[in-house]
């Protein structure tokens, strides 16, 4: 059975920005005007990238202090997995089960779920590119919803809040967790699942780097 047959591999473009289907040998969408390139340039190795940086970020972000409250008592300070046990032990079910799906959960996952994906576009994993496509699409739609994590923080601080009485103060783990939701928003834009497609039809998109330049 012959492969199909792609617009890259007949040198059609996609343009990224209004999406007009164009020889790539233009160089420039004659639409937009925007560079025209078969597939994201270095799109694997910028995911990749991005995912180094998250994970060195999602350590700290986990295991600095998420926020320090002050009172009477004394000043105590909660990691994210502390702040989740405590919430659990008073009987905040509720509220520790989002706390830990939102920060510790789902990050992880997305991180995972971006690895499987880069590993499959090597060409080190084999599975269906359909179902990798349906996974990509779940990681970007739960990227949009990541800064409820930090929203949570916010909200907390803002409930436990008591002027005088007590004090909340924002700890360094949330500057570290902020930086895992960016970083891994960013892997999941940067990574091209048309490369799972290419990969199962044994297409090979060669599109040098300087293209876009000689057009210039």
């Amino acid at each position: 059975m012959t492969p199909p047959r792609s617009a890259a591999a007949d040198g059609l473009a996609s343009c990224h920005l209004c999406g007009k289907v164009s020889p790539v040998t233009l160089g420039h969408c004659p639409r937009c005007h925007s560079t025209l390139h078969l597939r994201k340039p270095h799109s694997l190795a910028r995911t990749w990238a991005f995912l180094v940086a998250a994970l060195a970020f999602y350590l700290p972000a986990n295991l600095l202090p998420m926020m320090t409250i002050g009172g009477f008592g004394g000043d105590s300070s909660d990691t994210i997995m502390s702040g989740v046990i405590n919430f659990w032990h008073k009987g905040d079910t509720l509220v520790a089960a989002i706390i830990f799906t939102a920060s510790i959960l789902i990050p992880i996952l997305k991180m995972l779920a971006l690895v499987w994906l880069c590993l499959a576009a090597s060409g080190v994993t084999a599975a269906s590119p359909k179902a990798l496509s349906r996974l990509y699409h779940l990681t970007e739609l739960v990227g949009r919803w990541s800064m409820v994590d930090v929203f949570v923080v916010a909200i907390l601080v803002c409930l436990v809040q008591i002027g005088a009485i007590s004090t909340v103060t924002p700890g360094p783990a949330i500057v570290s967790f902020a930086a895992v939701v960016v970083l891994t928003m960013f892997a999941a834009m940067s990574f091209d699942p048309r490369l799972l497609w290419d990969r199962q039809h044994g297409i090979v998109v060669d599109e040098p780097a300087d293209l876009a330049a000689t057009h210039e």
